[in-house]
């Protein structure tokens, strides 16, 4: 399966709507460079389709990449039903490894509030960086499957 990059996208602090700045750096172990988001935890980089954030358009919102607060909007990428443990190469260099499908929203956006809705807690994912490098707006994401872990023993 294979998708793209639509843009590349930051804010300093977390929950806030991010700019897209169409290119950055992934850092191993810590997530977009300059973001908010970055850390050393299991939510380093958030991802969302360019297709979830379409839907909320149908409901007549003008919303755009970054709106959501999510690092990187993609397209062509059904990204919540990928498992946990899924691999994305981004790019030539870099490989991200999905950490969790969705999220729990304990306050209410201004985004739910103006649509009665919001897709990122249902339709947004997450992931580690597991090898870092450039990212950019049409770089191709190619889903690799997750590495079995289990111990043969």
């Amino acid at each position: 399966m294979r998708g793209r990059i639509v843009a590349v996208c930051v804010s300093p602090e977390k929950g806030a709507r991010k700019k897209n700045v169409g290119h950055g750096t992934l850092i191993e172990g810590f997530g977009l460079e300059g973001d908010g988001h970055g850390g050393d935890w299991h939510r380093q980089v958030s991802l969302l389709a360019m297709e979830s954030i379409a839907s909320m358009q149908a409901k007549g919102l003008d919303v755009h990449p970054g709106d959501f607060a999510e690092n990187l909007t993609t397209e062509g990428l059904e990204l919540f039903s990928l498992p946990i443990g899924t691999r994305l190469q981004v790019g030539a260099e870099v490989l991200l490894e999905v950490s969790q499908i969705g999220k729990v929203c304990h306050t209410r956006c201004a985004i739910y509030y103006q649509a009665g809705d919001c897709v990122m807690p249902r339709e947004g994912i997450f992931a580690v960086v597991l090898r870092g490098g450039p990212v950019k707006t049409g770089d191709d994401i190619l889903v690799l499957p997750p590495v079995d872990r289990k111990d043969p023993a």
